[in-house]
């Protein structure tokens, strides 16, 4: 069933489309779109809700994304497409199942590419609305990943790519159907290689499944919190709600972005196991319970060499062609999400039995 937040407005305005909206990202960004003028459509396989207090008019439409005409009639009047859609597999199989993956991952670019090509007098996009000349944009999801064993330097964008997953070859190939269609002006594309991403918002309940929320949860639970190497392991960790700013910026000044890929994070880069003592302190503070220690476990069988591998990124390219920047520290982003979670209720299991204290 279709849901449609009242109009505002009977003029047109410009028309952006969220595919894979109800998933972690896709909800927080559909929440940010929602709170400004405009017309947005939710779509995704599960039920999406229109945000409490939506400023837009906002749609939810269920839709299987790997029906190529479900994709094709989600974005028949789309000025701008945030393609959030992914499919990772079971992290628990090493090959992640590549043939049900590349049906999502690579499959819906390619359904979303051939309808939006098949359209004709394209409407403009963003802010280029009054130019029926130009093609949609369509801004991309990627993974910093792509580019396989990441070096021990910030990543810039120019590095070249050899994806060493299933899931991360899946993922350039979609972003090179994306740029070759920017090519020859069907559409113009950004994509965005996303770092790590983390923490709860709350514009959305949609669950974090991520390292840091996951240790978040242990230490709620009293758990000691394991990594699968020394804790030397270096990440770059954005909270949720400045990487939706980041598509927000690709949406609002596009045009010094479009036909390339950028890298997107914080431009600060953590040791994992400080990551992880940083969750048991804030976990304590917010529960008045000793913090959970923080040991070195056998990785399991299915870990990817990914897993390993330092990640640094430079967001500096980003921010220049476009002027977004990340605003959440690490410790905020995690003091948030433990307030997050704690607001929700006690876990089971959980010995913290209160809820969340004032901020």
């Amino acid at each position: 069933m279709n849901a449609t937040h009242p109009p505002r407005a009977t003029e047109r305005v410009p028309s952006t489309v969220v595919l894979g909206a109800s998933g972690y990202l896709g909800s927080v960004i559909g929440g940010l779109l929602a709170s400004r003028p405009g017309r947005v459509r939710l779509v995704a396989r599960r039920p999406c809700a229109v945000p409490e207090g939506a400023v837009a008019t906002v749609e939810t439409v269920r839709a299987d994304l790997t029906d190529d005409a479900a994709v094709a009639a989600a974005v028949a009047d789309a000025d701008v497409v945030l393609h959030l859609a992914k499919h990772a597999g079971d992290w628990r199989l090493p090959e992640r199942e590549p043939a049900a993956t590349g049906q999502v991952n690579v499959g819906v670019m390619r359904a979303l590419l051939a309808a939006l090509a098949a359209r004709s007098g394209a409407s403009g996009a963003g802010t280029d609305a009054g130019d029926p000349a130009r093609p949609p944009l369509v801004v991309f999801a990627g993974a910093c990943t792509q580019i396989g064993h990441t070096p021990d330097r910030p990543m810039d964008g120019t590095e070249p790519d050899h994806p060493e997953t299933a899931y991360d070859q899946q993922k350039l190939a979609a972003e090179n159907l994306l740029m070759e269609a920017t090519r020859v002006g069907a559409v113009r594309g950004v994509s965005l290689r996303l770092a790590t991403v983390f923490g709860q918002s709350p514009l959305s309940a949609v669950p974090d499944a991520g390292v840091v929320v996951t240790m978040i949860r242990k230490a709620l639970a009293g758990e000691p919190l394991t990594m699968w190497h020394d804790g030397t392991v270096m990440r770059d960790l954005t909270y949720v709600e400045d990487v939706g700013r980041a598509f927000l910026a690709a949406v609002d000044r596009p045009e010094g972005l479009i036909g390339r890929h950028w890298m997107i994070g914080t431009g600060r880069h953590e040791p994992l196991g400080e990551v992880f003592r940083t969750v048991a302190s804030a976990v304590a503070a917010a529960t008045g319970l000793p913090p959970v220690p923080v040991v070195t476990v056998t990785p399991p069988g299915a870990a990817v060499v990914t897993d390993f591998l330092n990640v640094y990124i430079d967001p500096a390219p980003f921010g220049a062609a476009c002027g977004w920047s990340a605003r959440v520290p690490l410790r905020e982003g995690i003091d948030r999400t433990v307030h997050a979670l704690l607001s929700a209720g006690p876990l089971p299991g959980s010995p913290v039995q209160s809820t969340a204290p004032t901020p």
